[in-house]
């Protein structure tokens, strides 16, 4: 039998270099536009790491969505009926542009913030996105049938260009774009930008239609071999894992060991890097170097986690690199699995349900079955499963080291959490403490622990065994902190704890937002209603209200952010305060005095509270009411920035008495505002002064701080003028930010410049 002709179609180049510019532009406008729709909607659920999380979620879920379309249109036989269906989507997604937020869905609650943030994004990008992400699988797949198949290529390695426009973008965010544009010319060139990409992607589906299909792709790819469900589940898997892994470290990161701003790009950057290198024709690090560094990091990450406050650089070392190599270790066992190009689509369908299933595990199940970071430590052991199985036979000697390293990690939070360090520090060794050879104690069992584990790598259970209860142990013991209560919402996880200060009369209750201390009180009768740390009346804060108090008899005042309530120490019978906050969990801890009882017991006035984003439900307030506006809202790094610009100051003045005043709180570990208030302050129309108050001592219950108080008129604020403390603000030392404009980049670098003077600039 002879076949019958086929008949074919001109020759047409298919210049390769189309295809990736094409996968490179559709990943850099995604990844661009994750951090720009952050700038324009999450600072009004405070910037937390769960909201992030929540926000990757949504993203990981619009990927699942671009790859299922995707994969349904490969039952298209005709590369050229697939691109004009694809460009008439493209086309219907432009409808949602130019990038804003749609208003559908009103303003933010905090009763349900996960889900107003998701229908927001679903409204304002949703679709844009979801068509975006299509692009990545629906090229190779073209690039499958013609390119690929002519030369006898791969179409994979395009995945690894694709990852890398996404590591580009996502890092020129936050260096080149945000400090440099404007919000709203970012959204016009982000909108401009998905209609180049449009014409890009026309002009390869226009020669794609023209050239052969050197493969045919029978409808539901039948010549392909057939994929058995447990392959699935694996793919499934091997996905989830890095997924859920990428936001249980940033969150661990961000709340347990230092909330330093931009961390969470640092765990994004390499989970793409990971496809970048695991897609590689020629891997840049081999899948058994990759086992034998994983296993040492992850070993390393168990046995810090007892120790989460101490030596930053090296926990971020040790955490990051951990999660990379083990990111790296599934996408590589992804990749070694891969089907046929017959399959590609479907392939990365399952890849992404995998995504979405890790991410969600951490963004809503996780907050509300966890009250701590558990999810980070516990899928880490998980992730120990996904290395290859053992073809050693089965000897004594590792069960030996596998009973040794259970051992040490069993031991190890029964000896660092023996006891609180106040309790201690008699010499018991020569000039050795008991709590130093607790210390040194505990380190030895955790590396050798750390040790038997790295032994054990070959052999996958027993590596598990011993980092499963290695880690889950030294959770339990971390930084042997004597915490009394801790909860956990969408906003972050708060702690409170207990030490003790003799000049106090005994113990002081403390309470933290991951690493920030938000309040203390003191539980002696005498001292339980003095107000400490940013709060004494010798700071700032301090200084105003006392100021303001001897000024009128009835003192009208306004707190965005609670904390311990500590403020309400202040308020007199004649006083009345309002506290704006915007997570219920802190107003049903401060308010309850079996945790803290400055609202309760101690404020001899009306305290009353309002739920919600402080510019939102401020903006709702009487005009020209506020003696006194404290914005208590930046010592911690999830920064607002929205509540730091002219826009906001400006209404902040507005709900002042003619000689009322604003206090912006602005001490901040890692970001440098006082330039920025400062400029605001000026631009917004007011007069402003600055102090950056030390205390006389090292006392924990008093903290240096940073304020910048501004009135209407130079009136308003002659009390303080003529306090050799303060001084008058000067507005040259940065640029105002607005609601258009923010540099935390630039704040950023001006701390840094402060600690480590030889830095340029």
């Amino acid at each position: 039998m002879t076949s019958a002709a086929v008949p074919t179609r001109p020759a047409v180049r298919l210049p390769p270099a189309l295809f990736a510019a094409t996968v490179f532009a559709s990943a850099a406008l995604v990844f661009m536009v994750e951090p720009m729709v952050a700038k324009l909607v999450l600072p009004l659920l405070g910037g937390s790491p769960s909201v992030w999380n929540t926000s990757l979620a949504f993203f990981q879920f619009a990927l699942l969505i671009g790859y299922g379309y995707a994969h349904l249109l490969q039952r298209m036989r005709s590369l050229r009926t697939q691109g004009v269906v694809h460009m008439a989507v493209v086309a219907l997604a432009a409808l949602a542009l130019p990038l804003r937020i749609d208003e559908l869905f009103g303003p933010p609650t905090s009763d349900h913030p996960a889900l107003w943030l998701l229908g927001v994004l679903l409204a304002s990008i949703g679709a844009p996105f979801a068509v975006l992400s299509a692009t990545a699988p629906l090229v190779q797949a073209w690039h499958a049938r013609t390119v690929a198949a002519e030369a006898g290529r791969e179409p994979y390695v395009l995945y690894a260009a694709s990852n890398l426009g996404s590591l580009l973008a996502l890092l020129a965010y936050p260096i080149v774009v945000e400090p440099t544009i404007t919000l709203r010319a970012q959204t016009l060139g982000w909108s401009l930008g998905y209609g180049a990409f449009a014409l890009l992607l026309a002009s390869l589906a226009m020669i794609c239609a023209r050239a052969p299909d050197l493969t045919g792709a029978p409808r539901d790819d039948a010549s392909a071999p057939p994929i058995a469900w447990r392959e699935r589940l694996i793919w499934v898997a091997l996905a989830a894992i890095p997924s859920s892994l990428m936001l249980g470290v940033t969150t661990h990161l961000t709340t347990d060991v230092a909330s330093a701003p931009f961390l969470w790009v640092a765990p994004l950057a390499l989970y793409l890097l990971s496809f970048v290198v695991a897609f590689q024709a020629k891997p840049a690090i081999s899948p058994r170097l990759t086992l034998l560094l994983q296993a040492a990091a992850v070993a390393a990450c168990a046995s810090l986690l007892p120790f989460r406050l101490t030596a930053f650089p090296l926990q971020l070392v040790v955490h990051l690199g951990a999660f990379f190599f083990t990111a790296l270790m599934c996408h590589s066992a992804l990749v070694a699995r891969r089907p046929p190009a017959g399959r590609l689509t479907e392939f990365y369908l399952w890849m992404s349900l995998g995504g979405v299933i890790g991410g969600s595990f951490n963004a809503f199940l996780a907050p509300v079955i966890f009250d701590n970071v558990w999810e980070y430590p516990i899928v880490l052991a998980l992730a120990c499963l996904a290395r290859p199985r053992s073809e050693l036979p089965d000897r004594a000697g590792p069960w030996l080291l596998f009973a040794l390293g259970l051992l040490c990690a069993l031991a190890t939070p029964v000896l660092i959490g023996v006891a609180p360090p106040h309790l201690h520090g008699r010499p018991v060794l020569g000039s050795l403490t008991d709590v130093q050879l607790l210390d040194i104690g505990g380190h030895a069992l955790l590396g050798a622990s750390a040790i038997a584990a790295v032994l054990l790598r070959d052999r996958r259970l027993l590596f598990f065994g011993v980092i499963a209860v290695l880690s889950m142990g030294a959770s339990a013991a971390a930084d042997r902190l004597n915490a009394t209560a801790t909860w956990r919402s969408f906003f972050g996880v708060l702690r409170e704890s207990e030490t003790r200060a003799d000049p106090l009369g005994g113990r002081v209750r403390m309470l933290a937002h991951g690493t920030t201390l938000h309040g203390a009180q003191a539980l002696a009768p005498e001292w339980r209603c003095h107000p400490l740390v940013y709060y004494t009346p010798s700071t700032p804060i301090g200084q105003v209200i006392l100021t303001k108090q001897q000024q009128t008899g009835a003192l009208r005042m306004g707190a965005v952010g609670l904390g311990t309530g500590s403020v309400a120490a202040y308020v007199r019978p004649a006083d009345h305060l309002t506290f704006f906050e915007i997570d219920p969990l802190v107003i049903r801890i401060s308010t309850d005095p079996r945790h803290f009882s400055y609202t309760t017991h101690c404020a001899q006035g009306p305290v009353d509270y309002v739920v919600g984003d402080a510019r939102l439900t401020l903006a709702r307030q009487p005009q020209g009411v506020f003696d006194v506006l404290l914005i208590d809202a930046f010592s911690s790094d999830a920064v607002p920035a929205h509540l730091l610009t002219v826009e906001a100051v400006r209404g902040y003045l507005g709900h002042l008495k003619p000689d009322g005043v604003v206090i912006l709180h602005l001490s901040n570990r890692n970001l440098d505002l006082n330039g920025p208030a400062q400029a605001v302050a000026r631009a917004a129309g007011g007069y402003g002064l600055i102090q950056n108050y030390q205390p006389a001592g090292h006392a924990f219950w008093e903290s240096a701080e940073d304020a910048v108080i501004i009135g209407k008129s130079p009136a308003a604020i002659a009390a303080f003028a003529h306090d050799r403390r303060w001084r008058s603000a000067d507005p040259t030392l940065a640029r105002p930010w607005t609601d258009d404009y923010t540099n935390l980049v630039g704040a950023l670098w001006r701390r840094l410049k402060e600690r480590w003077t030889w830095l340029p600039g």
